[in-house]
Formats: structure tokens, sequence, C-alpha cells
């Protein structure tokens, strides 16, 4: 035990913070539950908090840096543009149930622009909630995911497939991301692609 000035005994390093994790990870973590669900009920959302906050005490992550800007039009954009990629996504893939047609289906390397764990995490997340890909492996230090896609085709080639998951992420970071970690990532900051991306020189390295 240490004392302060005032004389108040304090606890040296027993005294944790509850919950132990920010509440923008409780609120992502409840998110992603109810998505899984399918259903934006009361229940579940109060079974999604309960369960992150469960989660995150009994096995919390490491704290990671995370300078968030949230910025309407950018969030905007990223939940209509996810709605609208899982409803067409699973028409396609009920079309070619009922069809018969087989898939042609492939794993994509695909390295994320940006340096930070959390924008590989919430890419990872929203990629594996479009029905038809599937987050397989993830590389932390490379910042690397590796895709399962149903059916190259329904994508428009593996080079398009690649693009989609790069455009999510751009999405992602221009909802929330800082000017310093969009700027990292190589574009220039603002919440639509339309800002464009930061010129490279001569002797950079086209990732």
């Amino acid at each position: 035990m240490s004392a302060t000035t005032t004389g108040e005994p304090v606890a040296d390093g027993r005294r944790r913070r509850w919950p132990r994790t920010s509440w923008g990870m409780l609120a992502w973590l409840t998110a992603v539950w109810v998505l899984l669900w399918g259903d934006i009920t009361l229940a579940n959302v109060v079974a999604g908090l309960g369960i992150a906050l469960f989660v995150t005490t009994v096995a919390p992550l490491p704290r990671t840096p995370f300078d968030a800007r949230f910025r309407p039009w950018g969030l905007v954009r990223l939940v209509v543009r996810f709605a609208y990629d899982v409803v067409v996504a699973s028409v396609q893939i009920a079309w070619m149930a009922l069809a018969g047609r087989k898939p042609q289906g492939a794993v994509i390397r695909v390295r994320l622009r940006s340096h930070s764990d959390t924008y590989l995490t919430a890419t990872a997340g929203f990629t594996s909630l479009v029905p038809g890909s599937i987050v397989v492996e993830a590389h932390r230090v490379t910042g690397t995911l590796y895709i399962h896609v149903f059916d190259v085709g329904l994508h428009g080639g593996l080079d398009a497939a690649h693009r989609i998951v790069l455009e999510q992420e751009e999405r992602i970071l221009r909802a929330v991301a800082s000017k310093e970690e969009l700027v990292d990532a190589g574009y220039v900051p603002g919440s639509s692609p339309r800002a464009g991306r930061i010129p490279r020189t001569a002797g950079e390295v086209r990732r």
C-alpha cells in the first residue's frame, strides 16, 4: 500500500479499472453479436453487451492505440455500403444454390494499407460478415489477411476480390481513423474516397 499527499491509502497496482476495455470496443462487440443474430432487438443488444463485458473481463485483449475521429458521413457510407453488400451477396449465393451452379472458390491474400491491429480486426470482421467471404488467417505483423472467397465470379475476378477488401478497409478508416492514421495508410484525410490517395514517390515500394 502507498499513501497520497493527503494521507489516504491507495492500492499500488491492485486497483483495476472496469470495464477493462473501452466503451467503443464494447459497442463494437455488441454490434457484432447483433449482426450475427441478424435481428436488432433489446434482448439481443443486452445479451451482446453482457457477453462483451464477460469476455473482456475474463480474457482482456492487450490495449492498442486507437485515436478515433468519428466522421458522420464516413460512418453513414460504411453502414449503408455494408448493408448493401450483405443483401446483394445473400441474393447472389441464394441464386447460385437454386440454379445448381458450382462455385469457383479461392483463397486470396490481401495486405492491408493501415498499420493498426484495430483496423486489421475491424476489416476482418466486416469482410467475414458479408456472405461468400470468410477470413481464414490473419498475420498481425505484416497486416495481411487470407480470405476464402466462395465464388470468384461473383466478385468479378481475383483482382476485384482483392480490391473489394481494400475498399472495405478504406471505408472503415474514413469513418473512424484519425488524420494521422489515414496519412499513414496513404490516404488523403477525409470522409470520402474522393479525397484520394497520397501520391507516392519514385523510391517507395508499391504495396
